[in-house]
């Protein structure tokens, strides 16, 4: 039981097949309260229930300030503590460079980069004042690789800042003892990439990940565990990749 009477808040956890609600249930299992924080309030409390009794389900929009911290004053209000933030939430197009409009734009980097900096900010307070905390950040090896699998530039430059932010934050919030990292994951096999592979193209992008497989929502949310938990108490501002060997550098 690894986050034994850890409160947790992971976004974009409600997506019944994703890489958040496999963290989250990761989490509960080992002990965690869990907060579900997503866009559909329904969806939130349905998968908070599916955990079992004691986790909640909220709705806000994490690229929305007042939305935000409205959430996490319930959270606060609910558990008083708040000891682990993943931030999952995310967004991808498959857009070219010269077919990135201003509202593409805003709403990749908006939901990936602001969201991130936004819910960071909204939980760093009570973490300081805890002298305690961990914040996960969701990263891409879109960001590492420059793209070239399913989003666009445009994805991978809101990815490559979610990097730059967490070292920033890492090195800022280490004298409060708030650890800060974040996890690249290569191709991980969801409703939303499994929609989006034919078997020929699924073929060509195994042959060059020297595990032989995709990824699995679990090997994430394994990963989040990890750096949630103690025993990774003296990591911060890394970058864990979890992509079968498809990146190695």
């Amino acid at each position: 039981m690894l986050l034994q009477g850890k409160v947790a808040i992971i976004t974009g956890a409600a997506s019944a097949r994703g890489i958040g609600r496999a963290t989250a249930s990761t989490f509960a299992q080992h002990g965690a309260r869990v907060v579900i924080l997503d866009l559909d309030e329904s969806a939130a409390r349905d998968a908070a229930a599916a955990l079992g009794e004691g986790h909640l389900g909220l709705a806000a929009n994490v690229a929305d300030e007042t939305q935000v911290n409205a959430a996490i004053a319930r959270v606060i209000e609910h558990f008083g503590r708040i000891d682990v933030l993943v931030n999952n939430a995310g967004i991808t197009q498959p857009l070219k460079t010269l077919d990135i409009r201003h509202a593409d734009y805003d709403k990749v980097l908006d939901v990936s980069l602001r969201g991130t900096l936004l819910m960071s900010q909204a939980v760093i307070p009570l973490m300081r004042q805890q002298a305690s905390g961990s914040i996960v950040c969701m990263s891409s090896v879109s960001a590492q690789r420059g793209g070239g699998i399913f989003g666009g530039p445009h994805y991978s430059a809101a990815k490559a800042g979610v990097l730059g932010l967490a070292k920033a934050m890492a090195r800022e919030l280490g004298p409060d003892n708030v650890r800060v990292n974040s996890i690249a994951p290569g191709l991980i096999h969801t409703d939303i990439t499994g929609g989006l592979m034919q078997d020929e193209r699924r073929h060509a992008i195994i042959d060059g990940i020297p595990l032989g497989r995709l990824g699995a929502a679990q090997d994430v949310a394994n990963a989040a565990l990890f750096l949630a938990s103690d025993l990774s108490s003296y990591l911060t501002g890394i970058t864990l990749d979890v992509n079968g060997g498809m990146l190695i550098h």
